[in-house]
């Protein structure tokens, strides 16, 4: 059973009603829960006028969802907010089954999914962080047979004081493991800076069509389904652009409304590549009928994670899925598109506006362009057709010996063609 619990404007920090309809949040908690395959037999909105501090809700609709899963023979029932240790034990008293809320859910999901050991460990690190404030009894018919942490079964209490302190030992651990990991993707990133290229990173609400547009630019194979929270961890693809321009192309971890601060926290590292991005694209689903709200909840966590100062200069932004809306509607989107600066209408898996959205990239990695003036001889045809692949020769005069180029370069092309300079290869070496 999935219960999503609507709070009326203005109370307990609710969100505006026009910012996101219950309606979509009850379907995205029913979707999270699918994405982990459970069956849904019962899923409802239920109104609140305060919160109630023993249950959340009040007392008539206890009773009422009570006699519901009893009804329905509920094994677990979701509650799609924030429950106290208190109220979620009170709430399995009441209806006789397990109870998670949104944040167990969303851990559950990802300690499913993550692969990487890193993604891995940020999980378990979320999780415990979760799971240390609310050891309660678990309940033994709901005995995990899978991957993930338990938050939906597990076997009976026991000893809670020495799990707590088990869990904080296992805390200190993966703290120190992931500060390891940490140093390595920074050599990792130095590396690329020696040989830089820029990045394109992908970033959007979860189940926005990253993957399937990171798919179509690269020709990988990334996981893309139509699941939320299909991709966990950050890959990677070096891309040639139709200008020559080699980039790499970030995917990353979608967004969700209301993310456990746990994960907000422990996947700050994962999204470190946003942070080294020289673009980053906005993929928007504007098929979803909260596609605005969604994209102010992508904004936050970007300005939370430090990038106030790009999205407010302006992000890329791909409206994606524009196959799945009807002429009219279409036709809007793409017209609405057309007059905003840096705004592409596209579909990744028909590929419509893809070709335009590469097209935009390449203009916005070739803004800021450093005009150099070069003298290559004319033996050093490697160097030459280099700077033709990578940058735009505005201007060439050749004599017997030398070629005098004028070439904008792009700040990274530019970086390594001065390093290449600098290694001082002898005959036929870059020189000014």
């Amino acid at each position: 059973m999935v219960v999503h619990p609507a709070l009326k404007a203005g109370e307990g920090g609710a969100r505006p009603p026009e910012m996101r309809q219950d309606g979509a949040r009850l379907d995205e908690a029913v979707g999270l829960a699918q994405a982990i395959d459970l069956a849904i037999v019962h899923a409802e909105v239920v109104p609140i006028g305060r919160i109630r501090p023993a249950t959340l809700l009040g007392k008539g609709a206890v009773e009422r969802l009570a006699a519901q899963v009893k009804a329905d023979e509920v094994a677990l029932a979701v509650v799609d907010g924030h429950l106290s240790p208190v109220q979620q034990r009170n709430l399995e008293k009441a209806w006789s089954c397990k109870v998670i809320d949104r944040t167990g859910l969303i851990l559950e999901i990802f300690g499913e999914r993550a692969r990487t050991r890193e993604g891995a460990m940020q999980v378990e690190l979320a999780a415990l962080s979760y799971q240390r404030s609310r050891l309660v009894r678990s309940w033994t018919h709901l005995e995990r047979q899978r991957g993930g942490f338990g938050f939906l079964g597990g076997p009976g209490e026991t000893q809670i004081e020495a799990d707590r302190r088990m869990i904080g030992e296992r805390i200190v651990k993966l703290k120190r493991e992931l500060d390891e990991v940490k140093r390595t993707r920074e050599l990792h990133r130095k590396a690329r800076r020696r040989v830089p290229y820029p990045i394109v990173a992908l970033v959007g609400y979860t189940n926005a069509g990253k993957s399937t547009l990171f798919n179509r630019l690269t020709r990988a194979e990334v996981l893309a389904k139509d699941m939320l929270f299909a991709t966990l961890d950050p890959t990677m693809r070096a891309v040639d652009f139709p200008s020559g321009r080699r980039v790499i192309l970030s995917d990353t971890v979608g967004f969700v409304s209301d993310l456990p601060h746990e994960l907000v926290a422990a996947f700050r590292a994962t999204l470190e590549e946003v942070l080294e991005a020289d673009v980053v694209v906005h993929v928007r689903d504007v098929s979803h009928p909260d596609s605005e709200a969604q994209a102010a909840d992508v904004e936050a966590v970007l300005r939370d994670l430090g990038l106030a100062e790009m999205v407010d200069r302006g992000l890329v932004e791909a409206h994606n899925k524009i196959d799945l809306l009807p002429a009219d509607r279409r036709d809007e989107v793409i017209n609405q598109a057309r007059r905003r600066p840096a705004t592409l209408a596209v579909s990744a898996v028909t590929g419509e506006g893809v070709d335009d959205l590469v097209a935009c990239l390449d203009a916005r990695l070739g803004e800021g362009r450093e005009t150099l003036d070069v003298q290559l001889p004319l033996s050093d045809g490697a160097g030459i057709s280099w700077l033709y692949r990578h940058g735009e020769v505005v201007a060439r005069r050749d004599d017997e010996a030398s070629a005098f180029m004028r070439v904008r370069l792009d700040p990274a092309d530019a970086q390594r063609y001065r390093q290449r300079q600098g290694e001082g290869r002898q005959g036929g070496g870059y020189r000014p």
